[in-house]
């Protein structure tokens, strides 16, 4: 699977503000927050669920991986998705191991498990 995908027993913004607690500890700040539904709104056209997107960065691992390949930065920040489906709230992001094999660096492959794993731990944190 590309993603990484957990339902979690919160609304919509309870989830959001709890992910971003939890970013903070793994040294991730939110740059910013799409709220998709109102921004769609906002030229006219209705969407019927509500998704919010997070871009988030950790700017010490950003540098890291850009010094290594301007590659990465079609991948950053990372993002992170909370959104509703069938009236549950779910919370999701594209694997960066799995985004990073595209470069083909076994380095970069080993830095992206390690941003993977606290990413994950973020969202798990939720639950």
């Amino acid at each position: 699977m590309f993603h990484y995908t957990v339902e979690v027993d919160k609304s919509l913004n309870e989830a959001v503000s709890a992910l971003e607690a939890s970013l903070k500890n793994e040294k991730f700040g939110v740059l910013w927050s799409l709220n998709m539904k109102e921004t769609l709104a906002g030229k006219g056209v209705e969407l019927d669920g509500d998704y919010i997107i997070l871009e988030v960065c950790n700017p010490h691992e950003a540098k890291r991986v850009l010094e290594k390949s301007p590659l990465v930065s079609y991948f950053l920040p990372c993002k992170i998705v909370v959104y509703k489906e069938n009236g549950a709230t779910k919370v999701g992001l594209p694997k960066p191991t799995e985004l990073i094999k595209l470069v083909e660096d076994e380095e970069l492959q080993s830095i992206a498990a390690d941003i993977e794993k606290r990413l994950i731990g973020s969202i798990d944190s939720l639950k």
